[in-house]
């Protein structure tokens, strides 16, 4: 019953222990709304789902807050030159993200605030940094202010670097630094950028710097000290060691545990925009169903890299379809048995322990398999009520995992004016052949069966009549 998690911080698996019984505060870093969303962002915002729901299944009551920055150097860069506000793209860049988590049926933060909405909860931390002598205003009066990393003894304890080690920070002009590696926590107004990008402040009008925001929005929404901060890999230096210092030199615990995931590489390949190589979301969302998608990135263990290759979703799409056949072959065997709406809905010990082990997707999903298996076995021996049972188990297993695919959510999704005239086309012809057959004219019967079946469609007689499906897809 004790979930374990990797914590970066630590660099090991550790029990996790919440602050507060029954409850779990989680903080994910959310998107910088520059551009449009990848591969990458979904499975980020994917693995904390996960963990999400599996901390719902055990027990706990969840706090998760995803921020979104939405005044970034890179919002200001994207919109300049061009005819949007910067403020209209962020907005429309933060719509695309959350039409992507819509469609992987990622779950709802409890808040998702805006950094513009908490700057003056910024203004506050930089001035207590100020207060305490871990912060300084740049002597030029250019209205920028520093974090002094020389005065914060622990500063590299994250990522367990010497400071002395760690490259400049680039966040900011150096000019106003006491040291290379002090950054950024407010930035003055300069005159090429838009008078709406600059609000108030005691060293001036300016914005803040991109680590401060998560410090205080983390602070604000779920207190000086709570349980879990995750983000990505990429994010461990600067971003979060940079958070974790100056939220504890201005008073507090900030996160007991660091929770990292692992990127997504093409071709073996990091993808950047230098290299043209980055797939984003709405095209990645056409290439497979959408539960195909979340299928493919939630299988990997959340810190691992995935590698995304030609054949990739077509390997996740045969994986999801065994449990899918297999979830409406019980359901049309039991169907007007008194096993029909038999089956609890039980997560089995195995898949527990898989998931309670720093959420071990990939050993969890054997477990899934596996039972898939055991239900066609005992389909193929009129075992019923044995179905029974492994059909409520493989239906809890889903659930957790946001793959069932008879889940409301994912019925009809993909379904359009294509697939309607396509099933109208095809029932026609399995209504021509049903007639045949009943006629007993088996000649035109088989003909029809053996045109569907060179257009890659499969016709299964059963008990309950004819079902077709097409080949890597759900009966129908």
């Amino acid at each position: 019953m004790t979930v374990r998690l990797y914590d970066s911080k630590a660099q090991a698996v550790t029990d996790f222990v919440a602050i507060e019984d029954g409850k779990v505060g989680l903080y994910v870093c959310g998107p910088t709304v520059q551009s449009s969303p990848h591969i990458g962002h979904l499975r980020s915002a994917l693995v904390y789902d996960l963990w999400h729901r599996w901390f719902n299944y055990r027990g706990f009551d969840v706090s998760l807050v995803r921020n979104v920055t939405d005044i970034d150097d890179k919002i200001l860069a994207s919109a300049a030159g061009g005819t949007e506000q910067w403020w209209a793209l962020a907005y429309r860049v933060e719509l695309e993200f959350t039409a992507a988590y819509q469609a992987l049926g990622i779950l709802a933060p409890t808040y998702e605030p805006r950094a513009t909405a908490s700057v003056g909860e910024m203004c506050q931390m930089i001035a207590t940094l100020i207060d305490v002598g871990h912060a300084y205003p740049a002597p030029d009066a250019s209205g920028d202010v520093y974090f002094d990393t020389a005065s914060w003894p622990s500063y590299g304890e994250l990522t367990r670097q010497k400071p002395d080690d760690m490259v400049a920070a680039a966040d900011a002009d150096p000019r106003g630094k006491r040291n290379p590696r002090d950054f950024a926590l407010w930035k003055g107004h300069k005159s090429d950028e838009p008078e709406s990008a600059a609000w108030a402040s005691p060293w001036g009008p300016g914005r803040p710097g991109w680590h401060i925001e998560c410090s205080a929005m983390a602070r604000r929404y779920l207190g000086p000290a709570f349980d879990i901060h995750g983000g990505g890999l990429d994010l461990r230096f600067p971003h979060h060691e940079n958070e974790l210092a100056q939220s504890t030199a201005a008073g507090g615990t900030f996160a007991n545990y660091w929770v990292h995931n692992g990127l997504v590489t093409i071709n073996g390949q990091k993808m950047s925009k230098s290299l043209g190589n980055s797939v984003f979301a709405a095209e990645f969302l056409t290439l497979a169903r959408p539960i195909v998608v979340r299928y493919y990135l939630g299988s990997a263990h959340y810190r691992s890299t995935i590698d995304y290759h030609d054949g990739a979703l077509i390997e996740a799409e045969a994986a999801l379809d065994r449990i899918e056949k297999f979830l409406e072959r019980v359901n049309r065997r039991l169907a007007d048995t008194p096993f029909a709406g038999s089956g609890v809905h039980v997560i089995p010990d195995e898949f527990a322990d898989a998931m309670d082990d720093d959420l071990a997707v990939p050993q969890a999903l054997a477990v899934l398999h596996e039972a898939v298996r055991a239900g066609n076995a005992a389909l193929d021996t009129d075992d019923l009520a044995g179905a029974a049972v492994i059909r409520g188990t493989v239906t809890a297993m889903t659930e957790i995992l946001g793959i069932n695919p008879l889940s409301p959510e994912w019925l009809g999704v993909g379904s359009g004016a294509t697939d309607r005239a396509l099933a109208t086309l095809v029932e026609r012809l399995i209504d021509d052949r049903e007639t045949a057959r009943l006629g007993r004219d088996f000649t035109s019967a088989d003909r029809i069966r053996d045109e569907l079946a060179a257009a890659g469609i499969t016709v299964e007689d059963t008990a309950t009549g004819p079902h077709w499906s097409i080949e890597n897809e759900k009966p129908r």
